[in-house]
């Protein structure tokens, strides 16, 4: 059985200065109620990692348009004014990577492989600075792993054991994320008995969940 712990107490386990995973495609799969304790409890300097950051009033954007998010590895910023003012102001560090690529940055993180090849980006200021690999004549650039201190993941149903299923487009980054951190701290809509969610839904298995958030009041 996993350790069922109060929204609060999941945010207080993330220290100043944190890398974190956080799901989310547009907000969906975003663990909303763990974002709003971050964002209460003033939690700064972080690091996030996330396919976008939506928008200002919506998940993930909440806390960049705070001030808390110091530092953002996404695949893009367009629908988020703030995070825009703030990168030119230069006071949000912004590393965009093509949406492909960064996805399995993050499952080369998680399953210990040493990097990615592809030819996403070459010719382009994606390639400044980045060590290239020839491939049977073709070249490639070498994009590293991603890892974080904390994966931050919402998911439709989560049973005891912390076995966790997703609906939507919150299977996009979820998954992977769950694969890539020291933690993985769960958000589901639903927890429910061992044995309610059929062995071919889950997609993350408890095995690598550390924490469940208790259930919305």
């Amino acid at each position: 059985m996993k350790s069922v712990i109060a929204t609060e107490a999941a945010a207080d386990l993330v220290p100043d200065g944190a890398t974190l995973l956080v799901g989310g495609f547009m907000g969906v799969g975003s663990p909303v109620r763990l974002i709003d304790a971050l964002l209460a409890k003033g939690t700064g300097n972080l690091t996030v990692v996330c396919n976008d950051l939506a928008l200002p009033d919506i998940a993930i954007g909440k806390l960049v348009a705070s001030g808390q998010v110091t530092r953002a590895i996404v695949s893009h910023i367009g629908l988020n004014p703030v995070a825009q003012k703030r990168m030119i102001a230069g006071d949000l560090e912004i590393e965009l990577v093509p949406q492909g690529t960064l996805v399995e940055r993050i499952r080369a993180g998680g399953y210990g492989l040493g990097g990615v090849l592809t030819a996403t980006g070459l010719g382009t200021s994606v390639e400044d600075g980045k060590q290239i690999v020839e491939v049977d004549g073709a070249r490639f650039l070498l994009e590293k792993p991603i890892r974080g201190e904390f994966a931050l993941i919402a998911c439709h149903h989560a049973d005891y054991a912390g076995n966790m299923a997703y609906v939507l487009t919150a299977h996009n980054f979820n998954p992977i994320m769950a694969m890539a951190a020291d933690q993985v701290i769960a958000e589901a809509d639903h927890i429910v008995p061992i044995g309610m969610i059929s062995p071919d839904a889950v997609k993350t298995p408890g095995v690598i969940v550390d924490f469940l958030l208790e259930r919305a009041a």
